[in-house]
């Protein structure tokens, strides 16, 4: 069974800078993706960033690109989104979201992930 626990948020001034860490288990090989969703208020989900295990290809979404980064530690099975110059427009309900057997393709498309872990708030102030 596959599960996601995420961990790191919290509250943070504009400018400022959170990780987020997604515990990832259950994946049966190296063919999976993580990837990071965000939802605010009143808004749709939408991708942030993503990564594939096996050669560590990421995607971003324009609005992050520079700004965030992500990452995978391999032997804890971990994936990590470094978030730099946070503004208030970055304030959302983070989750990790996984899928595996990919055929190695990468994607920001909610649609396309199969797991979901229970979700982190982000709040940055201005």
């Amino acid at each position: 069974e596959v599960q996601l626990v995420e961990s790191g948020g919290g509250l943070v001034q504009a400018g400022g800078s959170l990780r987020l860490s997604c515990a990832a288990s259950g994946f049966a090989n190296d063919d999976f993706v993580v990837g990071w969703f965000r939802q605010a208020p009143g808004k749709e989900r939408e991708g942030v960033s993503c990564i594939a295990a096996a050669d560590s290809s990421t995607r971003y979404a324009d609005s992050v690109s520079g700004r965030f980064t992500i990452s995978l530690d391999s032997a804890k099975n971990t994936v990590h989104l470094q978030m730099n110059n946070l503004n208030p427009e970055d304030t959302a309900v983070y989750y990790c979201a996984g899928r595996d057997w990919t055929w190695y393709a990468l994607s920001l498309d909610r649609s396309w992930y199969e797991y979901w872990g229970q979700g982190t708030q982000i709040t940055v102030s201005s």
